[in-house]
C-alpha cells in the first residue's frame, strides 16, 4: 500500500491490530474495574509491553497492581520465585514457566496484604535466533486466577513468524486476549480496594 507520492503506507494489519490491543485494553480495565478485579503482571519477551497498554488505558489506577519484567533468568528465580529446577529442566520458554511466574506475580503485588485477583505473564523467543532449541517467533502466556472456589492456572502458546517488533506484538495481543477470557470467569475472587 502506497500513498499519494508512492511511499510505503500503513500496513492495513498492522493498523488492525494496533485497533484491537487498545479495544481489548479498554475492556479489561473497565470490566476488571466494575468487578473489583486486579491484575499483575510478568513480562519477559515483551519487555513491559503489556502493563504500559494496560495504562495507557484511563481507569487502569484501579486495576493494575504490579508490573515486573523480569528478561534474564536468574531474575525470574530470585524475583518471581519460578523455580530454579523448572527454569533447568525446560528453560525460561515454556508453559509452566510462564504460570509459574504469574503465580510469582500476583504473590508479590499482594506483599501489602491486599488482594490480587489475577497474575499473567509473558515469556518466549523474540529472535532473531533460536534460544536453548526453542525458534525464534516462539513464545508463551501464563495466567494463574483467584477464584471463589481456589486457584486457577492456565497457559497458552504459539508460534509466529516475523521480526522481533513482530513477534512481541503478538504475544501482547495473546496476553491481553487471554486476560479478556480470564474475565469472562463469574467465579473470580472480586474486591472493591483500588489498587492506588
Amino acid at each position: 500500500m502506497t500513498d499519494a507520492r508512492g511511499r510505503p503506507g500503513p500496513d492495513p494489519a498492522a493498523l488492525a491490530a494496533v485497533r484491537q490491543i487498545g479495544e481489548l485494553s479498554g475492556s479489561i480495565v473497565a470490566r476488571a474495574a466494575a468487578r473489583g478485579v486486579t491484575i499483575a503482571v510478568a513480562e519477559s519477551l515483551t519487555g513491559g509491553l503489556v502493563a504500559a497498554t494496560l495504562v495507557r488505558t484511563p481507569g487502569a489506577s484501579g486495576v493494575l497492581r504490579l508490573g515486573v519484567v523480569a528478561y534474564a533468568t536468574a531474575m525470574k528465580h530470585e524475583v518471581l520465585r519460578v523455580p530454579a529446577a523448572l527454569l533447568a529442566e525446560r528453560s525460561p520458554v515454556d508453559p509452566d514457566v510462564a504460570i509459574a511466574m504469574a503465580r510469582g506475580v500476583r504473590q508479590l503485588a499482594a506483599l501489602d496484604r491486599a488482594e490480587c485477583t489475577i497474575g499473567v505473564a509473558t515469556t518466549g523467543v523474540a529472535g532473531p535466533g533460536a534460544q536453548d532449541g526453542h525458534p525464534p517467533g516462539e513464545f508463551h502466556i501464563g495466567i494463574e486466577m483467584r477464584t471463589r472456589d481456589g486457584i486457577v492456572a492456565e497457559s497458552s502458546s504459539q508460534t509466529v513468524r516475523g521480526d522481533r517488533e513482530a513477534v512481541r506484538a503478538a504475544a501482547l495481543l495473546a496476553a491481553l486476549q487471554q486476560l479478556d477470557a480470564a474475565l469472562e470467569r463469574t467465579d473470580l475472587h472480586t474486591h472493591s480496594e483500588s489498587t492506588t
